[in-house]
C-alpha cells in the first residue's frame, strides 16, 4: 500500500505467475510417443529445461510499472524517442531521468546504457536502441537487434542484477517485422541463461495486447516446457536458428569452433599439421592462416589430401569471419567504398566496389579484409556481380597485387563460385595492363569474369541505373568524358 493508502500501481515481479506455472497442471503423460522419440536422441536445439522455464515469465502490461531490479527502455540515438514505452517510463521515473540521460550523450544503436530507476519501482534503466529495418540490409539489422538484447543481458550480469523487465525493443516506428524480431529476442535470452543462468533470477517479457499472442506462440519453440512440447515445436524452428550464443547467422556463416583450437579433430587426416599453431606467431595473418610454408611442403610431398587441404582452408576462413564477427569495424564502413545496392538484369545481387573511397596508406589493410568477409559473407551465398569503380583513382587509391592475392586466397570458394560478373568501370590503360598480368599469372580463374566498361551507359545495359547507387563524383566523371546522357540520374544521398 502506498501513503494514501491506495494499491500501489506497481507489479513485483515474484507475484507474476511463470511461463511453465499455467502448463504444467495440463502436461501430459511422460510415456506418450514424442517422448519416446525425443528419448531416441530426436531433440530439438532448445530442448527442455525447467530450471530455465522458471526464470521466464511473459505479462501483459507495461513495463515501467514492473518492481524487479532493472526494466528496458527502447529509445533512439539520442534518447530522446517519443514511443509508448519511453513515454511511460519518463512518466514514472520523474524529471530526474532526463537530466541523467543528457549526461550520457546518446547511445549507438545496438548499444546498452545504464541509469538509476529515480520514481520507478526497479532501480535501473538499461536504456538501448533498436535498429531501423530496411529488407535490403536485413543481415545488419537482425545483427543489431541481436547486440540490444545481448548488451543488456551483459550489463545485467554486470551489475550482478537479480531481474529484469524486457519491452519489446524493435518499436513500431523502426519497422522491424515483429515476428522475426521476437525470434532474436527469445533465442538471444534463450542461450543466454544457457550459459550464464545463474547471474539472473528472473526475466520479464513485458508486451502489450497486440504482442502478446506472437510471443505466445513462439516461446514454446525456445523454451518448451515439456518433451511433448519440445518435440512438437521442432518443425516450426526457422532455418537460422542462431549460432552458439544466439546470434543470427545464415548456416553458410556458422563458425565452426572446436574445444581445444588448434587440436585437429581428425589426428588420421592431418596429424602434425595444426599441432604446433600456437607457435605460429601473434600476428593476425599468421593467427588465421596457420602455417603456409608447412602446408605447401606437405602438399609437394604429398601427405596432405585434397580433402584435408579443403578442410583445412575452409577452417582458415572461419577464423577469418570469427575475427570479422567480433572486431569493430565502423571506422572502415564510414568510407563507404563497399556496399549493397540492386539487382542486375539476371537477378543478381550487386555490389559495389568505389576505388576512390579506399585510402590504402592510411588504413589498416587487414581490417580492410575483415571488412570485405564480413559483408560478403552472406551475399556470396546466391550469384552476385561486382561493380568496381576505378574512377579518378590515384596512387593513394591502388590496392597491392598481394593483398589481393591474400583476399582471393582466404575468401571461401562460394566467393569464386558464385561471383559471376566483374564490371571495371572507367580503367585506364595502366590499370587494365595491371589486371591482365594478375589474372593472367596470379588468379586465372578470375580473367573470364572481368568486362571493361569506359561509360555507365555501358554498364547500364547490364544494370539498370535504377539498381545502382552510383557516387555523385562518378556521375560527374562520366557526363564529362562521355556526355550527360545519364547525369541527370539522381545520385544516393547517402554516398
Amino acid at each position: 500500500m502506498d501513503p494514501l493508502g491506495a494499491p500501489s500501481q506497481f507489479v513485483d515481479v515474484d507475484s507474476l505467475p511463470g511461463w511453465a506455472d499455467a502448463y504444467e497442471a495440463k502436461q501430459l503423460d511422460s510415456h506418450q510417443n514424442p517422448v519416446e522419440k525425443a528419448q531416441a536422441g530426436v531433440r530439438s536445439p532448445f530442448p527442455y529445461r525447467k530450471d530455465i522455464n522458471a526464470k521466464i515469465v511473459l505479462w501483459k502490461g507495461d513495463v515501467a510499472l514492473l518492481n524487479c531490479t532493472a526494466i528496458v527502455n527502447t529509445s533512439n540515438e539520442s534518447l530522446t524517442d517519443k514511443n509508448p514505452v519511453s513515454e511511460s517510463i519518463f512518466m514514472h521515473a520523474g524529471p530526474d531521468l532526463r537530466d541523467e540521460l543528457q549526461k550520457l550523450r546518446g547511445c549507438r544503436t545496438g548499444e546498452a546504457k545504464l541509469t538509476k530507476g529515480f520514481n520507478l519501482a526497479a532501480r535501473f534503466i538499461i536504456h538501448t536502441v533498436g535498429p531501423k529495418y530496411k529488407s535490403r540490409y536485413r543481415t545488419a539489422a537482425e545483427s543489431s537487434l541481436y547486440s540490444c538484447y545481448r548488451n543488456v543481458l551483459q550489463l545485467a550480469k554486470e551489475q550482478a542484477m537479480c531481474s529484469v523487465g524486457f519491452c519489446v525493443i524493435n518499436s513500431l516506428k523502426r519497422c522491424y517485422p515483429l515476428e522475426d524480431a521476437t525470434h532474436i529476442a527469445l533465442r538471444t535470452v534463450r542461450r543466454f541463461l544457457e550459459i550464464h543462468g545463474e547471474t539472473l533470477e528472473k526475466v520479464v517479457f513485458a508486451v502489450s495486447e497486440l504482442e502478446e499472442a506472437t510471443y505466445q506462440k513462439l516461446l514454446p519453440l525456445y523454451f518448451p516446457r515439456s518433451l511433448e512440447e519440445e518435440i512438437q515445436s521442432l518443425p516450426y524452428l526457422p532455418a537460422d536458428i542462431g549460432n552458439a550464443e544466439g546470434e543470427p547467422v545464415v548456416p553458410e556463416r556458422q563458425i565452426r569452433i572446436t574445444e581445444k583450437p588448434g587440436v585437429p579433430d581428425d589426428a588420421s587426416d592431418e596429424e602434425g599439421l595444426e599441432a604446433d599453431l600456437s607457435f605460429i606467431g601473434s600476428h593476425a595473418f599468421a593467427r588465421m592462416e596457420g602455417d603456409v610454408d608447412k602446408q605447401r611442403r606437405l602438399i609437394l610431398q604429398g601427405q596432405l589430401s585434397e580433402a584435408a587441404l579443403q578442410k583445412q582452408h575452409q577452417r582458415n576462413y572461419n577464423r577469418w569471419l570469427c575475427q570479422a564477427r567480433a572486431e569493430d569495424l565502423s571506422d572502415i564502413a564510414s568510407l563507404k567504398a563497399l556496399y549493397q545496392t540492386g539487382v542486375d538484369n539476371c537477378g543478381r545481387t550487386v555490389m559495389v566496389v568505389v576505388g576512390r573511397n579506399i585510402p590504402v596508406t592510411l588504413i589498416d589493410m587487414e581490417k580492410a579484409l575483415l571488412y570485405f568477409i564480413h559483408v560478403m559473407d552472406h551475399i556470396a551465398v546466391k550469384e552476385y556481380v561486382l561493380v568496381y569503380f576505378h574512377t579518378l583513382t590515384n596512387d593513394y587509391n591502388q590496392l597491392d597485387s598481394n593483398f589481393l592475392k591474400k583476399l582471393y586466397d582466404v575468401v571461401d570458394a562460394k566467393y569464386k563460385r558464385n561471383l559471376k560478373a566483374l564490371y571495371f568501370v572507367h580503367p585506364t590503360f595502366r590499370s587494365k595492363v595491371s589486371a591482365w598480368f594478375f589474372t593472367t599469372f596470379t588468379v586465372s580463374g578470375l580473367k573470364d569474369k572481368i568486362h571493361y566498361v569506359e561509360s555507365l551507359q555501358q554498364l547500364f545495359t547490364a544494370i539498370s541505373p535504377e539498381q545502382i547507387d552510383l557516387p555523385p563524383f562518378v556521375l560527374e566523371y562520366d557526363a564529362r568524358e562521355n556526355g550527360p546522357y545519364y547525369s541527370s540520374y539522381p545520385p544516393s544521398p547517402d554516398l
